[in-house]
């Protein structure tokens, strides 16, 4: 069955600039500029009063009326990406072999050693747009930060998936960098 016209509201806080322009999000805010290309769902995105984006769907069906919350929810990632940022916290876990994790700020790669007690470096190339460091209060941690939650998250999942065990029991052998903490970069008191 097909809905006449369904669609949903989008706020924007103060201090958050957002230009639409043909299904092409751009958003400015304190932290710097973000933008998105949406040109390949089917939809109207307008802009009813300065602090509201409106996202609207004629006839669509079932599967395209729920990507009016899908593009919603990345324009909502995009206002919290200029606001306050993305924070991803990772923790070294070992067993045995103590994992060396090394920042290079040339290449802007993470080299990650000793993984298992193995002789090979592992090396992870990270976007240039999120920045990593060594937790100073956490033994143990690397700090993931950024803008864009698509890439702070991306960055993240590479490093996990470096490490992961195989040709070994996994129950057994559990090292490995995993991520314990998704926050943002301003705190909330």
């Amino acid at each position: 069955m097909k809905h006449i016209c369904k669609d949903d509201v989008v706020n924007i806080p103060e201090g958050v600039t957002v230009e639409v322009k043909a299904r092409q999000v751009r958003v400015t805010g304190p932290r710097g500029t973000l933008s998105r290309d949406l040109r390949h769902i089917q939809m109207d995105i307008q802009r009813p009063s300065k602090s509201q984006l409106r996202v609207i769907v004629w006839k669509g069906g079932r599967k395209h009326i729920a990507c009016i919350r899908t593009v919603c929810s990345h324009i909502d990632n995009l206002i919290k990406g200029v606001t306050v940022g993305f924070e991803y916290k990772l923790r070294y876990v070992y067993a045995h072999f103590p994992i060396s994790v090394n920042i290079n700020t040339a290449d802007h790669s993470v080299e990650i050693r000793n993984f298992l007690g193995e002789r090979v470096a592992r090396k992870v190339l990270l976007d240039e747009s999120v920045s990593v460091s060594q937790s100073p209060a956490q033994k143990d941690e690397l700090v993931l930060s950024g803008n864009d939650v698509d890439l702070v998250s991306q960055c993240a999942a590479s490093i996990q998936q470096s490490t992961r065990v195989r040709n070994k029991d996994i129950r057994k052998f559990l090292d490995g960098i995993y991520v314990s903490e998704k926050t943002t970069v301003v705190k909330e008191n």
